[in-house]
């Protein structure tokens, strides 16, 4: 009979974990306030459609945002179901070209046709 030599497997090596050093913390920068873009602030003229609901003077872009946002709060204008989405009433369906319902998004955008 023919003998087979069993082949001996070497035992596993078991690999060793890097152990990683905690490295001392870098000074902390000291935070300087961030600067708004000054697009953002320039104050632009407010089409006649948009005046009744955010005013008539000058604001920058992110002011007729915050004021557009008041006002939809304010009369209850956001969809309940689908939060995404406004309702418009007269004032703001002028705003957004006839439309009965915008989402968010695009409201920004018809909004920008309204400021020069």
């Amino acid at each position: 009979m023919a003998t087979k030599k069993a082949k001996k497997k070497a035992p596993a090596k078991k690999a060793k974990k890097a152990v990683a050093k905690a490295k001392p913390k870098a000074k902390a920068k000291a935070k300087t306030k961030r600067k708004p873009n000054a697009a953002f602030m320039r104050p632009l003229a407010i089409g006649e459609a948009l005046q009744p609901v955010v005013g008539s003077k000058p604001l920058p872009r992110t002011e007729v945002v915050k004021k557009l946002w008041a006002y939809i709060k304010k009369n209850k204008l956001q969809d309940a179901k689908q939060k995404r989405n406004i309702n418009a009433d007269e004032a703001l369906k002028k705003v957004f070209g006839g439309k009965k319902t915008v989402s968010m998004f695009e409201m920004t955008k018809l909004v920008s046709k309204h400021l020069k």
